[in-house]
């Protein structure tokens, strides 16, 4: 494990720092959706209740008590071990397991059943506050319930833009498990593939390499798909197969130990008869790589999203202006038409995970970084992502940055 219980002892001890004398924090996991009458999805817990506890089981609680004189206390609810139900619906982790995932000491983690009984002193007595960014069923049900005075949300997001170097390698592993996917896909590019064998290919990587929840759903886009961003319907041999000249890209991410990896990888299919074509192709990719190398050169503390993406379209304008594309008058509005979404977002438990996306870097970020630009003209687009951490004086690659032109020709 990279992400210890300890680890997740010290957050609930922030957060504890943070709220008031008095207080009650309350987190709840979530329950799983139906998928038909009698299955639901994989589950995924509530990535705050994650944040504190590593754990994933349903029906989860955490509640966090600071007295009035600064002293706390720390309470998990959950399902207790039930021979009968875990026959029909899979074995549940018994206390100790719990225990030594979260670092909640055994004796106080209760049966979920007993929580209205234990908390209702906490409820009536305490400032209630509750992770208002929560989508769980059971949160709004709490907040409809309770009188909830302010909340925790805010406090957790602004815990989880500054990653540990722990997290950062959580990060860094789920890049590499989603590289070795591409690699072994690589050798299926050709003429004739479709973007369900390779869909596939990646998932199954992902998957036998423990990633069995990816961190979004994998995109894979041959020829003019990836003018649709989020094109994540793979089409079989009845839509878009790689023919010579194609450009094929690839957004794809694994998750290790609930911290996400989005890697974006473009791959060149043979060459093109239209030698033009061809010409675009490399223009195209030149533009990207002088994108990437600029990027992760201005990546520091004390800059912004803002500053970034106008320093790429910037880059991106003046290309296209050579290219005859733009003239030198060219505005914003004019670039956007080619340069489509934002060169970077916050990474971690979420692909796009929660952030202050005014707030100027600070060391600890944890960013994916993607210029991409897409010329409708041309009938070519693509993008090149990589992870990074934000340190002291810039920038460090989590993904490998080995293919770091970010494109392969074939």
């Amino acid at each position: 494990m990279i992400i210890t219980g300890d680890i997740y002892k010290s957050r609930r001890e922030q957060l504890i720092n943070r709220i008031p004398e008095g207080s009650a924090v309350f987190l709840f996991a979530g329950k799983g959706r139906a998928m038909s009458q009698d299955t639901d999805y994989r589950f995924l817990p509530d990535r705050n209740f994650f944040y504190l506890t590593g754990l994933t089981y349903e029906s989860g609680k955490l509640v966090l008590v600071k007295d009035k004189d600064g002293s706390s206390k720390t309470i998990l609810f959950a399902l207790k071990r039930d021979d009968l139900v875990e026959r029909w619906h899979g074995k549940r982790m018994p206390y100790e397991e719990l225990s030594r995932i979260s670092g909640i000491p055994v004796e106080d983690i209760y049966d979920v059943e007993d929580f209205d009984e234990t908390v209702y002193a906490y409820i009536s007595e305490y400032k209630l506050l509750i992770d208002d960014t929560s989508i769980t069923e059971e949160n709004r049900k709490f907040m409809a319930a309770h009188e909830v005075s302010a909340d925790a949300g805010h406090m957790l997001t602004s815990m989880r833009m500054v990653k540990s170097e722990e997290e950062a390698r959580a990060i860094s592993t789920a890049a590499a498990l989603t590289e070795e996917a591409l690699d072994e896909m690589r050798s299926l590019i050709r003429p004739g593939v479709t973007e369900l064998e390779l869909y596939t290919k990646l998932e199954y990587e992902m998957a036998r390499r423990g990633s069995l929840i990816p961190a979004f759903s994998t995109i894979v886009s041959i020829g003019t798909n990836a003018f649709y961003l989020h094109h994540s319907e793979p089409e079989d041999e009845s839509g878009e197969v790689a023919k010579e000249g194609d450009i094929i890209q690839i957004d794809v991410g694994a998750r290790c130990e609930g911290y996400c990896a989005d890697i974006s990888r473009a791959y060149f299919v043979g060459n093109s008869s239209d030698e033009e074509a061809d010409g675009r192709r490399m223009k195209l990719l030149g533009l990207i790589q002088e994108l990437r190398r600029n990027a992760f050169a201005f990546i520091k503390p004390g800059e912004t999203f803002a500053t970034l993406n106008a320093k790429m379209k910037k880059i991106t304008g003046d290309a296209l202006v050579k290219w005859g594309l733009l003239t030198e008058d060219y505005t914003d509005d004019d670039v956007k038409r080619y340069y489509w979404h934002n060169t970077s977002h916050h990474l971690g438990l979420d692909v796009h995970d929660i952030c202050d996306r005014g707030a100027p870097f600070v060391c600890g970020n944890c960013l994916a970084v993607e210029p991409g630009v897409y010329i409708r003209e041309w009938g070519i687009g693509f993008r090149i992502e990589d992870d990074v951490y934000v340190t002291e004086d810039g920038c460090r690659l989590l993904s490998s940055g080995e293919d770091s032109e970010g494109s392969v020709c074939l």
